[in-house]
């Protein structure tokens, strides 16, 4: 299986050189050749299979041709150590649970599977491979923690200042070793520009081999895809039509959902639930998308003002808008409107969700509302006392605090300030 560039199709590269590289030449963002459906069968028996099956099954046709069956089954035996439990919370809705892993967030899966490919591809070499990644809450702390001591490989993450949870920061600055945090003036969009813009900076990449561990890289983008998967096997015996909503920031996760679907998995729609920043609800309303700058929020992991991913999704459907609108939904909320339904859940259903999970929940009974013969899952896609304050705020109580993060709260925050694209420049010149 090769990729292409979204920029120009002609051009196709291994996974191994996708991963690599992180993001095209041309800076698109690589998308698989072709996707080929899975049998029925696999489907119809999947109650019967292991997660690390359905992953093995799910993944492999996008890596065979660059990562041995055996060495794929070691990375996922590693990668999916921990459980995805779907719980129900009330009447034809449940949390699928995504924070059971170590820095309690959906993304561990996708930084640690990114991870060890990394580290399988470098393995004897000699070059070294810096991994730089922008951050909006929980990839940082998630890449930190899957590259951690990785041989060959350093990581840099950028994170904006005063905008991501005390925790948060914490997982992300408090590890050392190979991995450095900067902690820009600025918002998540900026440290996304500056990413991208290394990427093409010719004098940069003279110096140093760079790779990206955003869900633009396909490493991190397309292991998201199992969570729906392992949510469809232990929900497909309630017989019921099933709907996921997906709090979504820059799209990764819920375009992985729809790439589950385009393997066959019978789940017809998709709800991408954000918060304030509405670039996309705004799109299927109208058709036109317009960027903004992003704006901040208590679910700051989805505030993005442009998100990166969503130019996938729109190629998984060749840009037909009436076909997109088939299997999509979207639809933003408040601060206001994420504490109620915070303090709703709490209240009716005995459940703390984080804020996300919140968002994604007021999505799904949006979206029910039209649709009542529907079974949502929503995703809770990182632990509420990563969001301890805001979580206190509107429920009155604290909830219990993890190991994995108590053994961070009292580590020293070891960061570098900047301000500019300049200044990130002449970091990693300087670090090289």
């Amino acid at each position: 299986m090769n990729f292409y560039s979204l920029n120009n199709k002609s051009q196709f590269v291994s996974f191994k050189d996708a991963v690599i590289q992180g993001i095209a030449p041309d800076r698109g963002l690589y998308f698989p050749e072709n996707i080929t459906p899975l049998p029925d069968s696999f489907f119809e028996g999947i109650e019967e299979l292991s997660d690390h099956e359905i992953a093995f099954t799910a993944i492999h046709q996008f890596v065979k041709d660059v990562i041995p069956d055996h060495v794929l089954r070691d990375i996922l035996k590693d990668v999916l150590d921990f459980n995805f439990p779907v719980v129900e919370i009330e009447k034809n809705v449940a949390a699928l649970e995504l924070f059971h892993g170590p820095t309690m967030a959906f993304k561990d899966v996708g930084a640690r599977f990114m991870a060890r490919c990394l580290g399988y591809f470098s393995k004897g070499k000699d070059t070294e491979v810096t991994v730089l990644v922008a951050t909006s809450g929980d990839t940082g702390g998630a890449v930190a923690n899957g590259f951690l001591g990785v041989s060959g490989v350093k990581v840099v993450i950028l994170y904006p200042s005063g905008k991501v949870s005390d925790i948060q920061e914490k997982q992300l600055t408090t590890l050392g070793q190979n991995i450095t945090a900067l902690e820009v003036k600025g918002t998540f969009d900026d440290c996304q520009e500056m990413v991208k813009t290394a990427f093409l900076d010719k004098e940069l990449l003279g110096h140093m081999k760079l790779t990206s561990a955003n869900s633009i890289n396909v490493a991190r983008w397309l292991p998201q895809m199992f969570y729906f998967l392992f949510a469809y096997k232990q929900t497909k015996a309630i017989g019921r039509e099933i709907a996921f909503s997906v709090p979504s920031g820059n799209f990764g996760n819920i375009c992985a959902g729809m790439v589950a679907q385009r393997l066959g998995m019978p789940v017809k729609h998709f709800i991408a639930s954000t918060n304030v920043n509405d670039v996309v609800p705004r799109f299927m309303r109208t058709g036109k998308y317009t960027p903004k700058a992003s704006t901040s929020t208590i679910s700051n992991a989805m505030d993005v003002g442009d998100p990166s991913n969503f130019v996938r999704i729109r190629h998984l459907f060749q840009d037909d808008f009436d076909a997109l609108g088939n299997h999509l939904s979207s639809y933003s909320f408040t601060d206001a409107e994420t504490k109620a339904a915070m303090l709703k859940i709490y209240t009716d259903d005995g459940y703390t969700p984080d804020p996300h999970g919140a968002v994604g929940y007021l999505g799904l009974k949006e979206y029910q509302e039209a649709h009542s013969e529907t079974y949502g899952v929503f995703l809770e896609t990182a632990h509420p006392v990563k969001f301890l304050d805001v979580v206190e705020e509107v429920i009155g109580e604290s909830p219990e605090i993890p190991m994995q993060i108590r053994k961070v709260m009292d580590k020293q925050k070891r960061s570098v300030l900047i301000a500019s694209y300049g200044e990130l420049k002449d970091y990693l010149l300087k670090v090289k």
